[in-house]
């Protein structure tokens, strides 16, 4: 409608709209560097959609957020805190985004699910950034993403695994799946004097190796049973390719396991252990020094593939095998030690023929990174629709996807 000068003579400029609140919800604050990855991510993708939106993160241990993450403009507490100004926050809140990563498992899904929920409550749109799932087998977790799951505006998972885990569980929305947020994350440099200090050798091939703990989300380990496997192909690797074998922790128990398998090994003076704490950038470029990698932390073994290094990720869990298809690395059924000549005639392998499948993982990486940069265009529309773009700029705790993107095929 056109408004004419004569009819209408003292128009006011419509009031500026205050920048958007976007709360992030994950596993943050954990001091699990792939977790850190994830969200800087993710911040990153908000932050370039709305350069002016205030980014509040629900972390589990604030001060190591604030500390870590620049980005975030606020950082709130959201566990053994009072439920009230947790809850006041989620009410001041335009979107709510959950994840990514891999949150809804046994134990944990429950209290996200609680928070989203509360969300809803309030009117506030939600959307779940490449959402990892499984294993889901407890009866209170299960119900609760069953129910408050097809409540949420968009959900996004990032592998197949999840999308199976989550129609089993009987989740009846539609589901896009992408892949992992820290395909994007960008490099830092790993200088020189830091491999000094961690007593590393430059004159030598290195074979970086990640270990984690059993647990929920590898419940299928054994213990004595992995870290003797893993002891016989640091020993193959070392001898074979005349190097030494280097551990990456991801998280503060990966250190203990660490010194599990160098205590199996017969020369344990090929192997060493990054003590010092550095940040997801910087264990990307750490990458730079390696000639490949040995991996059960599903981001160490991302890390690698973005390095283009060869890699043979070790499968404890769905989401680890999800992966190695993807990107056509070997995929293993398991970690076990009856499996040892398996996995050390695959290693043999993959270093003698990665020469000629270099391009075809980076092509493959290409395509994952695509697929992260989708998650974040999906979010992209939903705060379009949020602050005045397809949807207007009224509050749209009842919009679905249909009404802000057309989906694409995952």
């Amino acid at each position: 409608m056109t408004i004419h000068p004569s009819s209408s003579p003292s128009l006011s400029p419509s009031p500026a709209r205050s920048p958007l609140r976007i709360g992030l919800l994950g596993s943050y604050g954990g001091r699990n560097t792939g977790d850190e990855a994830i969200l800087m991510c993710v911040l990153s993708c908000l932050r370039a959609h709305r350069p002016d939106a205030r980014l509040v993160v629900l972390s589990r241990d604030a001060a190591h957020t604030r500390t870590h993450q620049p980005e975030a403009d606020e950082v709130v507490d959201w566990e053994g805190v009072p439920q009230k100004p947790l809850l006041d926050t989620l009410a001041g809140l335009d979107l709510l985004v959950l994840g990514g990563g891999g949150i809804l498992y046994d134990g944990e899904a429950r209290r996200y699910m609680r928070l989203v929920n509360a969300a809803h409550e309030r009117g506030v749109p939600t959307f779940a950034y490449a959402v990892g799932a499984g294993p889901l087998r407890e009866g209170d977790d299960r119900e609760a993403v069953r129910t408050v799951l097809p409540e949420m505006t968009d959900v996004v998972v990032r592998d197949e695994e999840s999308r199976l885990v989550l129609e089993e569980v009987g989740v009846d929305r539609e589901l896009t799946v992408t892949a992992d947020p820290a395909l994007l994350l960008t490099p830092e440099p790993f200088t020189e004097q830091m491999m000094r200090q961690e007593g590393l050798p430059t004159d030598t091939r290195l074979i970086g190796m990640s270990v984690r703990e059993p647990g929920r989300a590898a419940e299928k380990l054994d213990e004595d049973d992995y870290h003797a496997l893993l002891a016989d192909v640091a020993e193959f690797l070392a001898r074979r390719l005349d190097a030494h074998v280097v551990f990456v922790p991801m998280e503060r128990q990966d250190v203990r396991h660490a010194h599990g398998v160098l205590s199996r090994m017969s020369a344990p003076d090929l192997g060493r252990i990054l003590h010092n704490s550095y940040s997801p950038g910087e264990i990307l470029g750490f990458m730079s020094h390696l000639d490949m990698v040995v991996g059960m932390r599903l981001h160490v073994v991302i890390f690698a593939a973005l390095a283009g290094l060869p890699v043979l990720p070790l499968p404890y869990s769905g989401k680890v095998f999800d992966f190695a298809r993807r990107t056509g690395a070997p995929a293993l059924v398991g970690v076990a030690r009856e499996q040892a000549g398996l996995l050390l005639a695959e290693v043999d392998r993959l270093w003698d023929e990665f020469p000629r499948r270099r391009a075809d993982l980076t092509t493959r990486v290409r395509g994952l990174q695509g697929l992260s940069r989708e998650t974040c265009a999906r979010c992209g529309f939903l705060l379009d629709s949020i602050d005045g773009g397809a949807a207007g700029p009224q509050r749209t705790a009842d919009l679905h996807l249909h009404d802000v993107v057309t989906p694409s095929a995952p």
